[in-house]
Parts: C-alpha cells; sequence; structure tokens
C-alpha cells in the first residue's frame, strides 16, 4: 500500500482545513485507518482513526469535536476535516493504514504511512 497525504497547509487560528489521503497499490477497504501528527521536538501522536466499514471512529481528546475523519472506500481515499483550528494543532500529519481492520491509537499497529503533509495554524 503506498498513502499520499495532502492538503496541508497555512491557516489561521479558528480556521480550517481539509487533509486527504489517497491510497494506491492495494485496496483500502479492508484497512482500519489513521491520522497521526508529529510537531517539532516532539514524538508522533494519535489525532483520530476509522475502521475499515467507517463505522467506527477515535479521536484524541485534544480534536474531539473538531476535526472528523471519514473514508471513501471505493475512491480509496481518507480525509481528515479540522475546523477551529489552534496553534496547537500545527504539525506535519500522518495518514496510516492498519491491517487489523479496526481502530487503534498505537503507531505500532499501523502497517503503512504516508509521507505527511504540513499544517500551519497563525495565532
Amino acid at each position: 500500500v503506498q498513502l499520499q497525504a495532502f492538503g496541508g497547509g497555512l491557516v489561521q487560528a479558528g480556521g480550517y482545513l481539509r487533509l486527504s489521503c489517497a491510497a494506491s497499490g492495494r485496496i483500502l477497504s479492508s484497512y482500519a485507518m489513521g491520522w497521526f501528527r508529529q510537531a517539532p521536538g516532539k514524538e508522533r501522536e494519535f489525532v483520530a482513526a476509522i475502521s475499515w466499514s467507517g463505522s467506527g471512529t477515535e479521536y484524541a481528546d485534544s480534536v474531539k469535536g473538531r476535526f472528523t475523519i471519514s473514508r471513501d472506500n471505493a475512491m480509496n481515499m481518507v480525509y481528515l476535516q479540522m475546523n477551529s483550528l489552534k496553534p496547537e494543532d500545527a504539525a506535519v500529519y500522518y495518514c496510516a493504514a492498519d491491517g487489523g481492520g479496526v481502530v487503534h491509537t498505537e503507531t505500532w499497529r499501523y502497517d503503512y504511512w504516508g509521507q505527511g503533509t504540513l499544517v500551519t495554524v497563525s495565532s
């Protein structure tokens, strides 16, 4: 599976962005998908995950109510809608695929990773 995340950019605090993750090489429908982020000097952290069917989702407490993960299995795409962005949301965002199919928050459970897309939030 090859994953490519895109859609990052510079946004003002309170603004929004929609990240996309495109998959190729294998059909994503059997994989759970996750979004993680890594800020400079910090460890990579879990943001959101969605089960293979889309029926299950999980979010980090810091983004609950502001971010929404979704997927389109027919298009082999996963999305992260980010609203009410805060300066502390600034990071490189990565999408990842988990062959287990159910939502997980741990990085080690994910088999494939995209290259990341940078989100910058100005205050």
